[in-house]
């Protein structure tokens, strides 16, 4: 008899095997829960229908019943029954690798709907207040452990009273819901309400907020986010709706200039920030502040208070298809419309708009994109 010998799968095999079996995990798991929530949706409306009418139709939903079940019976049983031989037969040739696979099936099927049902399909719902209810009772029976989950929803004063017919939207987790502005990142809205970089993460998990790219985790201004166990924060930014932006002595126009093509770094400190995917820019700080240099000479095409988050800011066109951008300073030292030459002082570093401390907000942007800082500067 000849006996082939057993191979055992590579290591790198397995390795990229499991890397998949992840990927698809985390990618049915967030397309997953869509189709759970409208089917939980729609069997919602079936269910309250049915019971509404259910002396009319109880009769015609038995024999269909019966009919179906009849059908499946005759059509699958032989076909389950050969797969149920099958599997029997090759139970002990079962790879180590298949169990992994069969293991992330059964955990991806009860995350799905367990989560689903957790968080009531990421609806929002509207209850009305009855007589003697308080906000922990309405918290308990929803599941919320924070009352101030509706507070913050409802716009409500701490310690008012509930009032019976009072209609509150009831979130479907603990924490706040928020409506996305321009320029703000996954990073910046956790930091609004009291989350570190590492608790941001909370905001993507959550199976019911979109992204515009789920790759890159970009937002479209408008949308609505949840924010699970964020705060809402009464100081954490030194911010005024409508400020009055600050000018020092203004550094002189520099006439014609020309882009070198190459940029320094507009401020002295520390990087507190790289570039990344939620925060496309580098944060440079200095808890004594200093001046803001301009990183290439060009024209400046924006000096003043910017309302989605930069504060004080001042944006140079360099006239070579590149724009940088300087956030949170505390004054400035150009107008719109002068020219600037590489290394010209142009304003001071702050901590104006959204901001937590005296730092500079950096941004390349070529085309209109922005850019990794530090490919750039020298």
């Amino acid at each position: 008899m000849i006996r082939i010998p057993f191979a055992l799968p590579r290591v790198g095999f397995l390795k990229d095997f499991g890397a998949y079996l992840k990927f698809l995990y985390k990618y049915v798991r967030r397309r997953g829960y869509r189709w759970f929530a409208k089917f939980e949706a729609v069997k919602d409306v079936l269910v309250d229908l049915l019971y509404k009418r259910r002396g009319k139709y109880t009769r015609p939903f038995l024999h269909f019943g019966t009919i179906a079940l009849t059908f499946l019976v005759i059509t699958l049983g032989p076909f389950l029954v050969q797969q149920t031989k099958s599997e029997d037969k090759n139970a002990g040739l079962t790879t180590g690798v298949m169990s992994q696979a069969m293991a992330y099936s059964s955990d991806l099927s009860t995350s799905l709907s367990g989560d689903v049902q957790r968080f009531r399909g990421g609806e929002i719902t509207t209850h009305v207040v009855a007589d003697g209810e308080t906000l922990s009772s309405i918290a308990q029976k929803y599941g919320l452990s924070d009352t101030n989950t509706i507070i913050w929803e409802n716009d409500l004063q701490p310690g008012a009273p509930l009032k019976p017919g009072q209609e509150l939207r009831i979130l479907p987790i603990d924490g706040i819901r928020h409506k996305v502005a321009r320029g703000e990142t996954i990073y910046t809205i956790a930091k609004k309400y009291g989350l570190d970089e590492n608790q941001a993460q909370a905001i993507i998990d959550y199976p019911f907020n979109e992204f515009k790219n789920d790759e890159t985790f970009d937002l479209m201004v408008g949308q609505t986010l949840m924010v699970p166990g964020g705060t809402k924060q009464d100081t954490t930014f030194a911010e005024n709706p409508q400020p009055k932006t600050k000018f020092a002595a203004i550094t002189p126009s520099a006439g014609a200039v020309t882009a070198s093509g190459s940029f320094v770094w507009p401020a002295a400190g520390r990087i507190t920030q790289f570039y990344s995917f939620f925060h496309k820019a580098y944060d440079i700080a200095n808890h004594d502040g200093g001046p803001i240099l301009a990183a290439d000479s060009g024209t400046v095409v924006a000096a003043g208070w910017d309302n989605t988050g930069y504060g004080n800011h001042i944006r140079i066109d360099h006239g070579n298809g590149y724009l940088t951008l300087y956030g949170h300073l505390s004054v400035l030292q150009v107008r719109v419309g002068q020219t600037v030459t590489r290394g010209s002082v142009i304003g001071q570093m702050g901590s104006t708009g959204h901001s937590t401390g005296t730092h500079l907000h950096f941004e390349i942007r070529h085309g209109g994109v922005n850019e990794d800082p530090g490919k750039y500067l020298r």
